[in-house]
């Protein structure tokens, strides 16, 4: 049976896990939902050790990577996916961003510097951006009145479907993809006003007013998300991956979780 060990079994690691279990896969991980204590090394070196895949959804602790500071002498002549995100592009001005695109200059310096630790190793690292699915999207912020449209002219953002991580992860896995970086986002990257206007129309109530910034009240790390503006492009999964988002735009996501 093939094994893959997940560090971090969270979200969207845990949702890959379901996936991979439907084909067979035999699966240990860490994490709050995992069967295995990240601490616990000689448990996580007898899980390593039998393992031909390993995937790492652990974000950067204290400016570095935990799993790859404690287990990194563990992972030679694995195959290694890691779960990383579209921030390391910094701020585009609203461009389009791609794989070749620079890294490493945006608000998520220890992020991109994890991101390039990964591709040395010659890992899967899947880029995504902002993340909505059960549970998590505009719908429980419009719910809970924590919804804002704030006025921003030609701010977008990507986005993606965590389900589409999972078709993404699951094939890369399945095919045996070429090391190297992957952008997994929907094809149609936009305002999040954009959003909150569907998903209240979704529940048939009205959209929030137009705000400033300053009378949003946003915490100072949604300001750090609003003060980044890209399109990310996702060809190159497209073409390497033959993979495409169930949800191609946030019109079907939003549909989909009503």
């Amino acid at each position: 049976m093939a094994r893959l060990f997940i560090f971090g079994l969270g979200y969207t690691a845990g949702r890959i896990a379901q996936a991979m279990r439907g084909s067979g896969w035999h699966i240990d991980a860490s994490g709050s939902a995992g069967n295995i204590a990240f601490d616990d090394m000689d448990a996580v070196l007898r899980a390593l050790g039998s393992a031909s895949h390993v995937l790492s959804s652990v974000p950067p602790a204290d400016g570095t990577d935990p799993v790859l500071d404690r287990y990194g002498h563990a992972l030679e002549g694995k195959w290694l996916g890691y779960l990383s995100s579209t921030g390391v592009y910094g701020d585009a001005e609203g461009a389009w961003v791609d794989e070749g695109s620079p890294t490493g200059g945006g608000r998520r310096t220890a992020r991109a510097q994890c991101d390039a630790r990964w591709l040395e190793l010659d890992a899967r690292v899947f880029r995504l951006p902002g993340i909505y699915g059960p549970g998590r999207s505009a719908f429980e912020r419009v719910r809970e009145n924590k919804a804002h449209r704030i006025d921003l002219p030609g701010q977008v953002f990507s986005r993606v479907h965590v389900e589409d991580i999972v078709s993404g992860v699951v094939v890369a896995i399945e095919k045996d993809a070429p090391a190297g970086a992957y952008n997994l986002a929907d094809d149609l990257p936009t305002s999040q006003n954009a959003v909150i206007k569907e998903a209240c129309r979704l529940l048939g109530t009205e959209p929030p007013p137009l705000v400033s910034m300053e009378e949003a009240d946003l915490s100072p790390m949604a300001r750090g998300f609003y003060a980044e503006n890209r399109r990310v492009a996702n060809g190159k999964a497209k073409r390497l991956l033959d993979w495409k988002p169930r949800y191609p735009t946030y019109r079907e996501g939003l549909g989909s979780l009503l």
